[in-house]
């Protein structure tokens, strides 16, 4: 008992009160990747039963964890049975952690400002009628296993039937993949990833249909179910409606774009349908799954380009996507657009978005081209790699997307280390840094004096 007649555990209570969700979160995903590390650098592991090193193994668990898909050493022939379990693992726990605390702290924030005007504070996740904490979370698990094990069974189907392998390997090709495309991951377990299969659409397809579902995010997911299982003609809230209008573009844009600039590059020698199925899968990956069926050191700048842009926008809140997603794309289009027709109010689908929430956009953006850009100067600096290439993998990185111009094993060590913590950050920042944005939200007894600075 100390002087005040409490108890000495007090500074544990005391510590542990300052363990926010948000903390939480980061020192989950943190804890999470240091074990699976520690599991992929056992050698049982490994395909060859040597130990693989540590910046490797932390590479690869972080990758997995986060969602991303950036390899620095050969999953297919590298990791065994065990190992490649092992990776598995991370993402599925890694899209139910991020998902099912993404949501826990969308409603612990809604029920504590709710009675200050419902401060649409964590724009990641915010959607009305989630439900207690135990419905989301049962919710979260329902929905993914039952999307996974559909697209599993429609994946093991086509490499049994189409390409002979035996069932049990054709089951793990198949529920591998499966859960690598719902949580947008894009690990592959072939060595050129989804190339081989192409102009397949039987795996394409389920695949490209796995990684849109698990890149619109729950709160999307859970509204449209609802709507569709009560047949209800009340209005969608607006943010699923900018995700899914926002969505739909990007998706027929992305796919367009890569056609066109393709076309007479990685996309020759191709068929006409099955140009326009890689253009498509294509389009569909910088959502942000790392599979790819084209190889992007052949691609053009200007396809490089066009997908980093798809790859920085992202998918939608509150799913397993990254990027600095569609909404907050869309809120800062629409400021613009506003800005420009001289309007008061920024309003989209008949409804006004409140100030905050485009400064939280705004700032989510800023932040974001800050964190690929200072790494894109620095790995410019200090490495013979160009421009284009470095400024791919930057952005995969940040955007937790895994595409890649094949450059990631060859960067130094302290380079692999920052496309680690990029990873990382990407993944858990913008929950972070949205909740907090929220979290700090105060109101002043008075007002400065107004002044307006020169702009452009």
């Amino acid at each position: 008992m100390n002087s005040y007649g409490g108890s000495e555990r007090a500074p544990g209570r005391a510590v542990m009160s300052k363990l926010t969700p948000v903390r939480l979160v980061a020192l989950g995903f943190a804890a999470a990747i240091a074990v699976g590390a520690g599991l992929l650098m056992t050698p049982a592991a490994t395909q060859s039963g040597s130990d693989t090193d540590l910046l490797a193994a932390l590479f690869t668990a972080t990758s997995a964890m986060c969602l991303t898909g950036l390899i620095v050493v050969d999953t297919p022939t590298h990791f065994s049975g065990l190992g490649q379990g092992i990776v598995v693992a991370l993402i599925q726990i890694g899209g139910f952690g991020i998902m099912t605390m993404a949501s826990l702290v969308g409603l612990i924030l809604a029920d504590r400002i709710g009675l200050r005007g419902r401060l649409n504070a964590a724009v990641e996740v915010r959607t009305s009628g989630l439900g207690d904490v135990r419905s989301v979370v049962i919710g979260v698990v329902r929905t993914s296993l039952a999307i996974e094990t559909i697209v599993a069974g429609c994946l093991a189907l086509r490499f049994a039937l189409g390409y002979g392998e035996p069932p049990a390997r054709a089951i793990w090709l198949g529920v591998f993949h499966s859960v690598s495309a719902f949580n947008n991951a894009g690990f592959a377990l072939f060595s050129d990833n989804m190339i081989g299969f192409a102009t397949d659409p039987w795996i394409c397809v389920p695949l490209m249909v796995a990684v849109v579902l698990g890149g619109l995010g729950f709160p999307v997911l859970f509204e449209v179910a609802r709507h569709v299982r009560r047949r209800s003609r009340r209005r969608w809230s607006l943010h699923t409606r900018l995700t899914l209008s926002v969505s739909a573009v990007l998706l027929v844009l992305g796919p367009v774009l890569v056609l066109l600039l393709e076309w007479s590059r990685t996309l020759t020698g191709y068929g006409i349908t099955e140009k326009f199925l890689v253009a498509l899968f294509q389009g569909v990956m910088p959502r942000t799954a790392g599979f790819n069926s084209i190889d992007y050191a052949q691609a053009d700048d200007a396809t490089l380009l066009v997908t980093n842009v798809l790859m920085f926008i992202g998918g939608g809140s509150g799913g397993t996507a990254g990027g600095i997603k569609v909404t907050t794309f869309a809120v800062l289009l629409f400021v613009i657009l506003a800005e420009v027709r001289g309007d008061r109010a920024v309003t989209v689908f008949d409804r006004r978005i409140d100030a905050r929430v485009q400064r939280q956009a705004l700032t989510v953006a800023l932040v974001g081209v800050a964190l690929v850009m200072v790494p894109v100067v620095v790995l410019l600096a200090g490495t013979d790699f160009d421009l284009d290439v470095l400024l791919f993998e930057v952005v995969s990185a940040f955007a937790t997307v895994g595409l890649s111009t094949g450059i990631t094993a060859h960067l130094p060590v302290w380079g692999q280390l920052i496309l680690i913590l990029l990873m990382y950050l990407g993944r858990i920042g913008s929950i972070t840094m949205v909740s907090a944005l929220a979290a700090r939200d105060r109101g002043r007894r008075y007002t400065l004096p107004t002044e307006r600075p020169f702009i452009g």
